[in-house]
């Protein structure tokens, strides 16, 4: 049976994960990102391998999967962020 704190980690990790797809949804779809932060989105997805390494050192499933999804979400972002530049 799943750890009573995990499962909570697992329902945070879904609603704060996917709390990014409407705008990776939104930047695929229109090709712009010229209103988005470049900092900000560069800032959390350090903050996304940090929090990673954290969960896997302390063993938690909730958090290693929640930041491996939101990283290739954010991750995404940013390479549409980049390609708008050129």
């Amino acid at each position: 049976m799943i750890d009573q704190n995990e499962l909570i980690g697992f329902i945070a990790a879904v609603c704060t994960t996917f709390a990014f797809l409407p705008q990776v949804i939104k930047v695929w779809k229109t090709k712009q990102t010229k209103d988005l932060s470049l900092r900000m989105y560069a800032i959390m997805f350090i903050g996304i391998c940090l929090w990673f390494v954290y969960g896997f050192k302390i063993n938690s499933l909730s958090i290693v999967l929640a930041n491996i999804v939101t990283g290739i979400l954010v991750f995404t972002i940013l390479v549409f962020t980049f390609k708008g530049k050129e």
